[in-house]
């Protein structure tokens, strides 16, 4: 090919197609190498991810040139919106796979950790496994954690374009979301798989061996019913949607749609099944919400511990009273008077 001139052969972007992919499209075309197939159109020595976060208008106008799309259409397969310090959302590649997409075909929108079906054809992604969230959950499930999780998805896509949404920012709330609430315990009964009495003592280090216990758990404690009892913890703060799996970002997201509807009562539930230790760490990861939300929350879990307490009294069955009276007539003159 000739430098300066427009490339014989230009493919057109695919719908919500990221920038590196085109380019990679191209080079596998005229048989080059990604930093040769730069090098052509004028970026040598420029990485071709650090294109899809800064991609200045000049960089954009040689590539439009050699190309003969717009620069407004170059710009648009950049994450040229997404926030500083939403980078870390943004994976390299798609995160789950579409059945229905080509291989070689990466999309934005699949490089974000709360994009749970593809908005091309409209299917549920699938794991490494090829496993999809409707499996792994059911249709029962999905159905009613589909609301939180649009709600969540929502939210999230505001945080990233640096837009935001109610009172709680994200990193606040997964933060919440990712604490420790109890200490880590053996998996219980009903988290053990059925299994013989032989085969309990092979997987005896299984059996004990002590599983993180997160807020999460007790906001979507649908997530508690399904996830592998290994599977559970996630990574602290924003690690935990950054790089978890799919059925852990989907909790994360229903976790975070959760919040946002109602952070109080949401808060007071964790504390509430949290142990001693726990509530420390949960009040320390409550401590980046704001002053208005804290009070409450403490207020009316004052509340619901108070009415926690009349009601158990209440419960309790009342003991006899020992009458203290003078018995007129004595245990052991009792029996001598019958006749």
């Amino acid at each position: 090919m000739t430098g300066g001139r427009r490339l014989p052969v230009v493919f057109p972007p695919e719908t919500d197609e990221r920038l590196s992919s085109w380019i990679a499209r191209l080079a596998q075309f005229y048989a080059m190498t990604i930093p040769e197939f730069l090098a052509e159109l004028g970026l040598s020595r420029r990485d071709l991810f650090d294109l899809e976060w800064r991609l200045s208008d000049g960089n954009g106008a040689l590539i439009a040139a050699r190309t003969g799309l717009t620069v407004e259409t170059i710009q648009a397969m950049t994450f040229q919106e997404v926030t500083p310090d939403a980078r870390m959302m943004i994976a390299r590649q798609n995160r789950h796979r579409c059945p229905h997409c080509p291989a070689e075909m990466q999309r934005k929108s699949l490089a974000l950790p709360w994009v749970f079906r593809c908005p091309v054809h409209g299917s549920d992604l699938q794991d490494a496994t090829g496993a999809t969230l409707p499996e792994m959950l059911g249709d029962a499930r999905m159905a009613a954690l589909a609301t939180h999780a649009r709600a969540g998805a929502a939210v999230l896509d505001a945080w990233v374009r640096g837009a935001g949404q109610g009172v709680l920012d994200v990193p606040e709330m997964l933060s919440v979301l990712t604490a420790r609430h109890r200490r880590a315990s053996p998996p219980s009964l009903a988290e053990q798989p059925r299994m013989s009495l032989q085969t309990r003592r092979d997987y005896h280090e299984f059996l004990t061996m002590p599983i993180i216990r997160q807020a999460l758990t007790v906001v979507v404690p649908e997530y508690d019913e399904v996830a592998p009892v290994l599977a559970k913890p996630v990574r602290p703060g924003l690690h935990g949607l950054a790089q978890g799996s799919l059925l852990q970002g989907f909790a994360l997201t229903v976790g975070i749609g959760r919040l946002a509807e109602d952070p109080v009562a949401r808060a007071i539930a964790v504390l509430l099944a949290s142990d001693v230790d726990g509530q420390g760490r949960v009040q320390e990861a409550l401590r980046s919400w704001p002053l208005s939300l804290r009070r409450c929350i403490s207020a009316r879990l004052w509340r619901t511990q108070r009415d926690e307490r009349d009601r158990r009294i209440a419960e309790k069955p009342t003991r006899r009273r020992q009458s203290h009276e003078y018995r007129r007539v004595q245990s052991h003159e009792y029996h001598s008077r019958i006749s």
